[in-house]
């Protein structure tokens, strides 16, 4: 399935009232968000970051129309300032997050991201990274392996799964995985497939996912000028609650103090909240689309 970039109209629509300047996409994927952007904003140069190299070279494919409008590197949206001083890109106005794994991995059988494959427990990212599932599954003491289950899946029986996965080991290839966490959780009664919850905490420990979140918004939030925006997709709860709650702290902070003047609270804020409330997919696109059905957009303004 190719891959589809979710809530276009409404990324695009978050940097409207953005002064000029430049862009970054800091988990680029095949550049679909990138693309918009580029036609949306014709005096822009964005910076385009993507840990894949897969999905890189096909990017470079669909962005090479915009010439040198459109520069990309490989890294991690962590390291969005020094890659764009690196690239000369700046001032920066506006910055995209869209969070998780993307239809590239979840579709490419060699990359381990999908039970829907049998294929070697990977899960990484970037391909340069020592740490792989394989590797968590197979040396992490029972309790740690439950603990990543439990936090990152948010699945209540993973005792049972860890106890499972160490008895079972080694354990090699997604479809080993998946079938002994379906046989340590019995017959399937919900929606979702019963290894679901165990394979996305293993990704999410794979990539420190939520490590990254925190620090590559905060690092975004630096970089912006102000009256810049930032605008991240999540997926999960968990992503979106570090978003959520990170935005609403700079939002907010020295706001209620009886001590505080209007200028000393102003000095204080690093951020207005454009969106108090979640943006969500349109229903026409959850339709077309079943992969945004999950999607969650927040938005807030450099001060």
């Amino acid at each position: 399935m190719p891959h589809v970039p979710v809530m276009v109209e409404q990324v695009v629509d978050a940097f409207r009232l953005c002064p000029a300047g430049d862009f970054v996409d800091g988990t680029l994927g095949t550049g679909g968000h990138a693309e918009a952007l580029l036609k949306a904003y014709p005096k822009a140069t964005l910076l385009g970051i993507d840990l894949d190299e897969d999905g890189l070279k096909l990017a470079r494919e669909k962005l090479f129309r915009f010439g040198i409008r459109a520069r990309l590197s490989q890294g991690s949206y962590t390291e969005m300032a020094s890659l764009a001083r690196r690239e000369e890109v700046g001032p920066i106005v506006g910055i995209l997050l869209d969070l998780g794994v993307s239809s590239l991995q979840l579709d490419s059988p060699d990359r381990g991201f999908s039970f829907r494959y049998d294929a070697p427990l990977d899960m990484r990212f970037g391909r340069t990274s020592d740490n792989t599932a394989a590797n968590i599954v197979n040396h992490y003491a029972e309790k740690d392996l439950a603990d990543i289950i439990f936090h990152y899946g948010e699945e209540h029986r993973s005792r049972r799964i860890a106890a499972a996965l160490v008895r079972k080991r080694p354990v090699l290839t997604t479809g080993e995985l998946a079938a002994i966490v379906s046989n340590a959780l019995g017959k399937n009664r919900g929606r979702i497939h019963p290894a679901t919850r165990t394979f996305q905490a293993l990704r999410i420990a794979v990539n420190s996912e939520l490590d990254n979140v925190l620090e590559g918004v905060r690092e975004g939030v630096k970089l912006l000028k102000p009256g810049g925006r930032i605008a991240v997709i999540a997926y999960h709860s968990l992503e979106d609650r570090i978003v959520k709650n990170y935005f609403r702290n700079e939002a907010s902070q020295g706001r209620y103090s009886s001590h505080t003047t209007v200028g000393e609270c102003k000095n204080t804020l690093k951020l207005r909240l454009v969106t108090k409330k979640v943006i969500k997919p349109f229903r026409s696109e959850v339709e077309t689309n079943v992969r945004s059905r999950s999607a969650r957009l927040r938005i807030a303004e450099r001060i």
